[in-house]
């Protein structure tokens, strides 16, 4: 008579278990941000950003995703910066640039943000900047680097090999084709070939040691153009033009994830809309391939990836003076 009881005494005790183990597993996904599962069908939301603006600058450093200046509807550019927290699916507010800037470059080198250009708005300034400026994550502190050579704003700034490449753009002088180099370690500047195309509001990327500037406008008509630079030459290097993109675009990101570039976002002027396609390309094969579509197509965005997965942060919903908080992501196949 005792043996029954016992046995279903023991089921009992084994189910409840199995419902805590299910409720905290349910409550850790909560407090986290989605675990990395293998490639989506579509693009998920994440925590919204506190700020709404577009015209931003972003960098990863381990797992935050910083994300600085830009527009906002109050008017004008910001100083303001936050860092979003991958694991935690979380934001904080950090220490503002020292000025406010729109359309800067953003980078991120040996555990530091750095961020270059842009337009000031700030008063009766309304020009492009070629102030550069650096931020210690560990501090929460910035600093004044040597200014580059030109004033720019809607520009490529990608890391490679230790320095910071700034090419293309445009100022109050026109669009820009001139590229130069910034090493950290002596505080300096230099020049390097000029990029075929002179254009702005390019996407940018660096892989396997090489830089590549994608699309952009001129004249207000959007380019399909991808170039590519292998700086190991220096000074000799050339541009080689590459597979163009599928879609013609500006203000839009490109991120290097997983041995390829990743093509996002984007607007197109003159009453048009804002990309919603995206595209990865692969250099092995030198060919665009289409990635599903994003939820909320966002033009001025910051974006960002980390194993296999793709971020995209604020940016503007429509064309022109738009803003957003939206946090996407997209997991790779």
């Amino acid at each position: 008579m005792i043996a029954l009881p016992l046995r279903i005494a023991i089921a009992v005790l084994v189910f409840c278990a199995g419902i805590v183990a299910v409720a905290l597993a349910a409550d850790h996904g909560r407090e986290g941000a989605p675990a990395r599962g293998g490639a989506t069908e579509a693009w998920g939301s994440l925590a919204p950003s506190p700020l709404r603006r577009t015209e931003v600058g972003a960098a990863r450093v381990g797992r935050h995703i910083y994300v600085a200046a830009g527009f906002v509807p109050e008017g004008g550019a910001t100083r303001r910066m936050v860092r979003y927290d991958i694991e935690r699916d979380r934001w904080q507010p950090l220490r503002s640039m020292p000025i406010a800037v729109h359309h800067p470059g953003m980078a991120a080198l040996k555990g530091k943000i750095y961020v270059h250009g842009g337009l000031r708005t700030g008063g009766a300034t309304k020009r492009a900047t070629s102030r550069l400026y650096r931020y210690n994550p560990a501090t929460n502190r910035w600093r004044r680097l040597h200014d580059g050579r030109r004033r720019r704003l809607a520009h490529a700034f990608e890391p490679i090999a230790g320095k910071l490449y700034a090419a293309g753009g445009t100022n109050d002088s026109g669009d820009l084709r001139s590229v130069e180099v910034y090493s950290p370690g002596r505080d300096r500047w230099r020049r390097l070939r000029a990029m075929p195309t002179a254009r702005n509001h390019v996407g940018a990327a660096a892989l396997d040691g090489r830089l590549y500037v994608l699309g952009g406008r001129v004249d207000g008509d959007n380019l399909d153009l991808a170039e590519r630079f292998d700086p190991s030459a220096g000074r000799r290097g050339r541009w080689r033009a590459v597979a163009p993109l599928q879609t013609e675009r500006s203000g839009f990101v490109a991120v290097a994830v997983g041995g390829t570039i990743v093509a996002f976002g984007g607007e197109e002027l003159g009453g048009g809309s804002t990309i919603a396609p995206v595209e990865r390309y692969d250099p092995e094969r030198d060919s665009w391939s289409r990635l599903p579509s994003m939820t909320t197509p966002r033009h001025g965005l910051g974006g960002a990836a980390r194993a296999g997965r793709v971020y995209a942060l604020e940016g503007g919903p429509q064309p022109g003076l738009a803003f957003s908080s939206a946090n996407e992501y997209l997991d790779l196949p």
